[in-house]
């Protein structure tokens, strides 16, 4: 009974680690801006119009979806959005009043869990059941993972779906792997072409009939449009580009988190003779992959996230190995000792981490407060009420948290039209440089979120600015902490957060006579208000 209590109790943090996260870092960044905004749409306004097209219905869409407006570079699948928009959609209506935000991502967190639950129990059957305590929590402090089945011919289908579905850089994976079960004989040529083939019948399946009507081009596979655009003609580097050993000396690291997988774990387990075979089998085809993916100049973590199951794995073979051998020498029990305290500390620098990461939403912030001044406003001030508020965002917002779903009117509601508020909210999100530089285009806004003021033409009143989070620093006995008077923050767990904040800073300080280590923060977005004609003309630019 109590083991069946210990193992309930370890498999309970992975949901529970993913909903603290979600709950006190509830924004997202521009990396899920398409899927995110693709859910709100499909949640809000349904499918109707795209699968029965009519005249009337091309104007709603043209209104209300957000791809048919931003369309990007490059189209990008509506098959993830639309399997979360229907997993949502019977919460979303039992919880009205909540966060819609709040719900999608949960769902995604919680189904992200339900795959690591399913990845441990698996590896639990394969090397024994202290190995799925240890395989879950070398990498509970980390993100979320892909889980695999243990065929090899189901695994060669899955991932081939995947990867037409979502993701092209997997056929790369696929490849390592399908010739490291070709060369190991745990997979014939012809049972891979035979699995490959399926697998990419149902990816093409799914995406194809599903992008064509949400894009409304037939026939479009929207990945081998990002594979031409990124790959074929190099555009990728658009974004940026690294040097080759970016994914070994930074991503890897970062991704596996505790330093013991790197130092200790990854070395046992292929030094000792009773732990390399199968630490070969899981690890050989991940770095090959990494290694040929190096190539590609354009380097970001999400790309190589694949491979951290596959390693967290063997250093939990590695860890098992120490663990049993704790009687026979000093030497082992010093070793597990260290474990436990690593993943301890991880757990701590975890939540570090996410306490650094609610600093790091400025647009999002400023948007929540700009909903909170328009009000306060309108009422101080009935001469100047309105019916519509009309409110331009920059990129920099746009990038660092705004979303659909943090946008009013209520979501029942289309964009500018009369809702139960009683104030019509109309946002524009304009990029075109033509278009800011020209005095007119900002008569139209009475409300900006903006980083840079001195681009924003016409007489405005900065009314507040969101700060952001900058780096650490160390501070003297007499200097206030940045983390205890942070404005702007999430409602969510906003008395906990502040708690956790003042006690942190009062013990630290104690054990290090007054000496901490603090955030820096740095102003990023400004809430600027229109002027009315006969206010004093605002002096705007410079340091703010």
């Amino acid at each position: 009974m109590r083991r069946l209590v210990a193992d309930a109790a370890i498999a309970a943090l992975i949901p529970v680690t993913i909903l603290i996260h979600l709950i006190y870092a509830p924004y997202t960044k521009v990396e899920e801006s398409f899927n995110i905004q693709a859910t709100h749409d499909i949640l809000n306004y349904g499918v109707r119009d795209l699968v029965f097209p009519t005249d009337a219905g091309e104007l709603r869409l043209r209104d209300h979806y957000d791809h048919l407006t931003f369309t990007g570079p490059v189209p990008r699948t509506f098959v993830g959005a639309l399997a979360l928009a229907g997993a949502s959609w019977p919460l979303a209506k039992i919880f009205g009043d909540v966060n819609q935000q709040l719900v999608v991502r949960a769902v995604l967190g919680l189904w992200n869990a339900l795959c690591l639950l399913y990845y441990r129990n698996r590896v639990g059957r394969a090397f024994g059941r202290v190995m799925i305590a240890l395989a879950q929590l070398l990498p509970d402090t980390q993100a979320g993972f892909v889980p695999r089945r243990s065929g090899p011919r189901n695994f060669v289908i899955i991932l081939t779906a995947t990867g037409v579905v979502f993701r092209s850089e997997l056929a790369l994976l696929l490849m390592h792997h399908s010739l490291f079960c070709l060369i190991s004989r745990r997979l014939t040529i012809s049972s891979a072409i035979i699995s490959g083939c399926i697998g990419a019948a149902i990816g093409l399946a799914l995406t194809v009939p599903i992008d064509s009507i949400f894009w409304r081009r037939f026939p479009l596979w929207p990945e081998l449009s990002a594979f031409r655009y990124n790959i074929l003609h190099s555009q990728s580097s658009n974004w940026g580009t690294s040097p080759w050993y970016f994914y070994f000396s930074s991503a890897l690291p970062r991704l596996l988190f505790n330093p013991l997988i790197d130092i200790l774990c990854l070395f046992i387990v292929f030094t000792e003779p009773g732990t390399r075979r199968q630490a070969i089998n899981l690890v050989f085809p991940s770095i090959a992959y990494v290694i040929l993916y190096s190539a590609q100049p354009h380097k970001e973590w999400r790309f190589i996230i694949y491979v951290i199951p596959s390693l967290l794995t063997a250093a939990a073979l590695s860890a098992h190995w120490i663990w049993i051998r704790q009687s026979k020498a000093l030497v082992y029990r010093i070793l597990s000792l260290a474990l436990v305290a690593s993943v301890i500390g991880s757990f701590a620098a975890s939540g570090v981490m996410l306490a650094i990461s609610r600093l790091n939403y400025p647009g999002a912030h400023a948007l929540n407060r700009l909903h909170e001044l328009v009000p306060l406003h309108q009422a101080q001030h009935p001469d100047e009420k309105l019916d519509a508020v009309h409110v331009h965002l920059d990129v920099l917002s746009c990038m660092t948290g705004v979303t659909r779903f943090l946008q009013h009117p209520s979501p029942d509601s289309a964009p500018g039209v009369r809702n139960n508020k009683t104030l019509a909210w109309v946002y524009d999100k304009t990029e075109d440089e033509s278009k800011l530089l020209d005095p007119l285009f900002w008569q139209q806004f009475d409300w900006v979120l903006a980083e840079r003021v001195e681009r924003v033409i016409g007489r405005w009143e900065v009314v507040e600015t969101v700060q952001a989070y900058a780096g650490v620093r160390i501070i003297s006995p007499d200097e206030t902490s940045h983390t205890t008077i942070i404005e702007h923050e999430p409602r969510e767990g906003k008395g906990a957060w502040r708690k956790v904040l003042g006690y942190a800073d009062l013990w630290g300080r104690k054990v290090s006579g007054g000496w901490w280590v603090d955030v820096k923060l740095e102003p990023r977005i400004r809430v600027l208000k229109r002027q009315r004609d006969d206010a004093p003309v605002m002096m705007m630019g410079g340091d703010w």
